[in-house]
């Protein structure tokens, strides 16, 4: 059974021969009383403080927890963009190498035309030399059959 403030208040002791001084126990309870008014008022409080401070540690824990969270989700995303941008890196230089290939085939294929069109070009050129050789000594007879001819019949002057 627990004693209350007011059980010490109300305690009343039967009175003997020789007795103890009934002044000085009323005030001893008093004071006793108001001891214990004041160590409940003050145990009410640290439980209220215990409560408040229990409330503000889950807070905390919770907090805690949320920001852990919040950093394990953060360094996921912060691997997941590294692993994004690597992959589009690797994509930008793959279609960079493959476009680089093309610009090659491209050169290589315009340097064989170019071949081929000199190659072109100097038959050309060797069919026109023959072509002009031809056509200067077919000139050339032609002005040679006139001269005997003209040696051949004689000159009217």
């Amino acid at each position: 059974m627990r004693i209350t403030p007011l059980d010490i208040q109300q305690k009343q002791f039967s009175t003997k021969f020789r007795g103890f001084d009934m002044e000085e126990v009323d005030s001893f309870l008093e004071l006793i009383r108001e001891e214990m008014e004041e160590l409940l008022r003050e145990n009410a409080n640290l439980r209220e403080e215990a409560r408040r401070f229990e409330k503000q540690l889950k807070e905390y824990k919770n907090l805690e927890t949320t920001l852990k969270d919040t950093l394990v989700s953060s360094q996921q995303m912060v691997e997941e963009y590294k692993n994004n941008a690597k992959k589009e890196a690797d994509l930008i230089i793959k279609e960079a190498e493959l476009r680089a290939e093309e610009i090659v085939r491209e050169a290589q294929n315009k340097v064989i035309k170019i071949h081929e069109d000199i190659t072109d070009l100097k038959g050309i050129r060797r069919h026109f030399k023959e072509e002009m050789k031809r056509l200067i000594e077919s000139h050339l007879r032609m002005m040679e059959f006139d001269k005997e001819r003209e040696e051949e019949t004689p000159h009217e002057v």
